[in-house]
């Protein structure tokens, strides 16, 4: 049997990123990168672009999802890479993905912090206030902006290089990295469109790899219960 416990690489690597994250909201270039792509006192010019609305946020959820779904029906009847993969770590696929997207959801249905457009720079009402403050204050916008929902689509799947590591490392990797590439890409693109902060999508895909790095030893331990002897 697996012993519990965490992985301590990870810890340090989650320890330099958690550093990171901290140096940009220090910076205070939120606000200076959103007026560089586009934003102005009359808004966001590619807030309803079809390209960046249309395909690369609607679709990509989407195609997110359905990647979420296929991996629930490799828990039970695995093929390709999951063929020899331990159950637990079958299903760590998929539910590392909802446990991320879940805290996600919770984080960010209880923060008052609004999105850029939504702010009076950039032809909004709202006040500009650090989204750390948004569960104690509202800033007079919409809120419900902080953590990036539209990035962990991406980053949520970062859960899988824990569950792939071991079996198939090689595939891990690559995993990892188009799971860190997807969450920034998709974080972009909200940029592009106003409805987030950088600082919105680098602490999201920092909180995803927090949920992946706590849940791994619950999934590293899990076993199928042994089917019983029938009496002869």
């Amino acid at each position: 049997m697996p012993t519990f416990h965490l992985d301590r690489r990870a810890a340090i690597v989650l320890a330099l990123a958690f550093a990171l994250c901290l140096a940009w909201d220090a910076s205070g270039l939120d606000v200076a990168l959103a007026h560089a792509t586009g934003g102005g006192p009359q808004g966001f010019a590619l807030r309803d672009d079809w390209l960046l609305s249309n395909v690369l946020h609607d679709g990509a959820r989407r195609a997110g999802w359905l990647f979420v779904v296929v991996l629930c029906f490799g828990i039970a009847r695995p093929a390709g890479p999951l063929v020899g993969l331990p159950f637990g770590r079958r299903l760590q696929l998929p539910a590392s993905v909802l446990l991320a997207t879940g805290v996600v959801v919770l984080l960010k249905g209880s923060n008052h912090t609004s999105c850029p457009w939504d702010l009076a720079d950039f032809g909004g009402v709202a006040r500009h206030l650090s989204h750390w403050a948004g569960w104690r204050s509202a800033d007079g916008g919409a809120g419900r902006c902080f953590p990036a929902g539209h990035a962990s689509t991406g980053f949520a799947f970062i859960g899988g290089w824990f569950a792939l590591r071991e079996a198939r490392p090689r595939l891990a990797r690559a995993w990892l990295v188009a799971a860190v590439v997807a969450g920034l890409s998709l974080g972009l693109v909200q940029q592009w469109r106003g409805a987030h902060f950088m600082s919105h999508t680098l602490w999201t895909g920092w909180l995803c790899a927090v949920v992946a790095w706590l849940s791994d030893p619950l999934f590293a331990r899990l076993r199928v219960p042994a089917a019983p002897e029938v009496a002869r």
